[in-house]
């Protein structure tokens, strides 16, 4: 069985050389005799892995000394709970609303305090990210909450909103490390790492120290505090171990490449060459507007819901997995992450330009 072009939006494709490595080291990890799978968490070994992990990261993301790396459990979505609990002095904040996660993130926010959305793109099915530059800020806020890459609906933003000197916390679960990132316009940045790095179970967050108190609100346990993992090194309870480790190769795989502004520049290539598509096909058209489309997510549609159908069976048969649209925007989407080749992207292309003709 050949490998398939994997589509998916997350977990998601990872780099071969990476999952080839990793099964060399499979039974026994360096002379250690056992897997990471095995090993203790406190052990030697594993210590090395995970700060080996942390210290990639910083490299390739220039993370300044004053924000912690955390390497955490429950994904992006524990993330909705523990920022409130965490950072919500005053009860207050503001969410920017452009897709589903960021819309989850703010009702789990109005469990907390008093969770106000500035703006929101939701009146054209999140196509577009509204204008962040004048926005309606409460004084009082606690921060700017923002989703900077949407997954299901294809967006991105290109500048960060201005927060009127508030705490911007961004969620980038699908655009991490996808391209070169000032970490010091961020109080928080954070993401799941199975659609950009590693495999599902794992989640990243960088904070800056200022914001990692005792000062939580009442009742947060003890796990959701973040001061309880910055204290511990990520090693308060058996972290992820696998999963990081996992991280930890991809991390390395892109110093080896040439860093964040090679990857975005091989992102930017390849986003390309399906938008390019997009634009001048007669029967595919994309549902972001142009300005805000996402390098790492690309929805697209027919505009017939049987010849979307019969394209994702067709596309499946030859090879191109996972290429059915989210539920809530209908058709298709190509999520070509880091980890997907250019060739990968090229055929897609062509299977679509075939496809067309066949059925135009």
């Amino acid at each position: 069985m050949s490998r398939v072009y994997n589509f998916s939006a997350g977990p998601a494709v990872l780099p071969e050389e990476v999952l080839r490595e990793a099964a060399e080291e499979m039974m026994d990890y360096r002379g250690s005799g056992m897997s990471v799978m095995e090993m203790s968490h406190r052990s030697k070994v594993y210590d090395t892995i995970i700060k080996e992990a942390e210290a990639d990261l910083r490299d390739l993301m220039n993370i300044p000394d004053n924000y912690k790396v955390l390497f955490l459990q429950g994904g992006a979505s524990q993330q909705f709970a523990m920022i409130p609990m965490n950072l919500m002095k005053n009860r207050k904040a503001a969410y920017i609303v452009t897709g589903q996660w960021a819309k989850k993130a703010w009702k789990e926010a109005q469990i907390y305090g008093d969770a106000v959305a500035v703006a929101s793109s939701e009146d054209k099915t999140f196509s577009y990210i509204p204008d962040c530059s004048d926005l309606d800020i409460p004084e009082d806020a606690d921060y700017v909450y923002i989703c900077e890459n949407n997954t299901i609906y294809g967006t991105k933003y290109k500048t960060l909103p201005n927060t009127k000197g508030h705490i911007l916390v961004a969620d980038v679960s699908s655009c991490f490390l996808s391209e070169p990132v000032d970490v010091s316009r961020y109080g928080i940045i954070y993401g799941g790492v199975q659609k950009n790095i590693g495999p599902a179970g794992v989640v990243i967050v960088i904070i800056r120290e200022d914001l990692i108190t005792e000062d939580t609100l009442p009742g947060t346990p003890t796990m959701l505090k973040y001061k309880t993992h910055a204290d511990a090194d990520s090693l308060y309870n058996t972290p992820p171990a696998y999963g990081i480790y996992i991280c930890g190769k991809v991390f390395k795989w892109l110093k080896n490449l040439g860093g964040l502004s090679a990857i975005k520049e091989r992102n930017e290539e390849k986003a390309k060459i399906l938008y390019d598509f997009l634009d001048e096909s007669k029967l595919f058209k994309g549902t972001v507007v142009k300005e805000d489309r996402s390098l790492m997510n690309v929805p697209f549609v027919t505009g017939d819901a049987d010849l979307d159908a019969k394209f994702v069976a067709e596309a499946k048969a030859a090879g191109f997995e996972n290429l059915k649209g989210h539920r809530s925007v209908g058709g298709m989407r190509a999520s070509i992450y880091n980890a997907m080749p250019k060739e990968g992207v090229e055929k897609l292309a062509a299977f679509m330009r075939e496809f067309e003709k066949n059925n135009a």
